[in-house]
């Protein structure tokens, strides 16, 4: 597999644009657009909440025959909690953009992303989605990576490269998450397109099997949003023979593929959580089973009290431990060594006599790895998540302002 630069726009036969209605802002670009030149078989996994924005079931009810041709996504209002006129803003996005491509509407997919409670500017977001319609080009996938961003401090790009039977298969992504992150699904907005052949189920299986291994296993704040959505395109450009069987060699080099891109965004999006400094990882291995380590791994990184250690500077291993403790899972806490970074940090449970000097180069690191023995089985499981700051109540305290 190679890493090649570009994202949604690298496998053959996409194209992208983000451009700026003023949604929100007149600085910047809130309306993007990724298409296919070709019909794609296409999947998505969406969010558990219960309060969901119109785009989400919209988009799930599109995808019902496999099928999509074109994304369109705005940032700055999330359309969501606005009744029966967000309903119908978010039929007419999909329609105003079938016209411009000349496609079917229900080939087209939506996303929103922005606050909740506020009603779409129609007017302009037809203008936004005709104006990018219009220039939709390889090099687009920029601008479309800087559309989708709200509270993002970077964009979220990768693509690579790699073989099916002799064919070069390409595949592409870019997400946006920096708040409201929480696993429950997705947890973010991801999109994905790759040009190798693929049938729907098996697309459908990759992407769940990956999003359990990447996005849900992500955390900033504990918040699930109304809108997180992770879909993807396949139109078989690359012409390889059809991946069609789960147990297959070649599908298991697109899951590789697929799980690369998915876990290098996640690690994207927590590295950008608001207000962060430091990448939080958190490694819970040798467990008895895989979701006992899920588990585990997901409630560590999504605790707050281990997150303001972390950001303090803190060897507060005890936080670790209580929570693995409320994970949920079943294990012997009798048996778990902590471990921050190469410093072992407590045995068997309990206190241990470690050097604090000795610890502090690896929590001042960009990135603080917490390893977690349970010593009960040979199951691991990775998650990840960000410190909390000061800053990160600087920027929620006036979100809508």
């Amino acid at each position: 597999m190679k890493l090649l630069d570009g994202s949604v726009t690298a496998p053959l036969g996409f194209l992208a644009q983000g451009v700026n209605a003023e949604i929100k802002s007149k600085n910047k670009k809130d309306v993007g657009i990724i298409y296919s030149i070709c019909p794609a078989t296409a999947a998505g996994v969406f969010t558990q909440n219960k309060v969901r924005a119109a785009c989400v079931d919209i988009s799930q009810e599109h995808l019902r025959n496999n099928q999509a041709q074109a994304i369109v996504v705005n940032s700055g209002n999330a359309n969501a909690c606005t009744g029966s006129r967000g309903w119908n803003d978010a039929l007419k996005t999909a329609a105003i953009t079938a016209e411009a491509l000349d496609i079917q509407k229900n080939d087209v997919l939506i996303a929103s992303t922005g606050v909740i409670g506020g009603f779409l500017p129609m007017d302009r977001m037809e203008k936004g989605i005709r104006s990018a319609a219009a220039e939709l080009s390889q090099a687009g996938a920029v601008n479309l990576a800087n559309a989708i961003m709200t509270t993002d401090l970077r964009s979220k790009e990768i693509a690579v490269e790699f073989d099916i039977q002799g064919h070069s298969v390409r595949m592409g992504a870019t997400a946006k998450g920096s708040g409201m992150i929480h696993p429950n699904m997705a947890t973010m907005l991801g999109f994905i397109t790759t040009d190798a052949l693929i049938s729907a189920s098996c697309l459908q299986a990759a992407l769940k099997a990956s999003v359990d291994v990447s996005y849900n296993m992500v955390s900033i704040d504990r918040d699930t949003s109304t809108n997180d959505a992770v879909m993807i395109l396949a139109n078989g450009k690359a012409g390889n023979p059809v991946i069609d069987d789960v147990n297959s060699g070649d599908m298991k080099k697109f899951q590789e593929a697929l799980d690369y891109i998915n876990i290098a965004m996640s690690k994207m999006i927590a590295r950008d959580g608001e207000g962060a400094t430091h990448l939080l990882e958190i490694k819970a291995e040798n467990a008895a089973d895989i979701q006992t380590a899920r588990m585990i791994a997901r409630s560590v990184a999504s605790s707050n009290l281990v997150k303001t250690a972390i950001f303090g500077n803190d060897a507060n291993w005890g936080r670790v431990l209580c929570a693995a403790g409320y994970s949920g899972a079943d294990f012997l806490p009798d048996k778990v060594d902590v471990f921050i970074g190469d410093i072992q940090v407590a045995k068997d449970g309990c206190i241990f006599d470690f050097s604090e000097e000795e610890v502090k180069p690896f929590l001042e690191s960009e990135t603080v790895l917490i390893k977690i023995d349970l010593k009960s089985g040979d199951k691991n499981a990775l998650a990840w998540g960000c410190d909390l700051t000061y800053d990160y109540i600087k920027i929620n305290a006036d979100y809508r302002t």
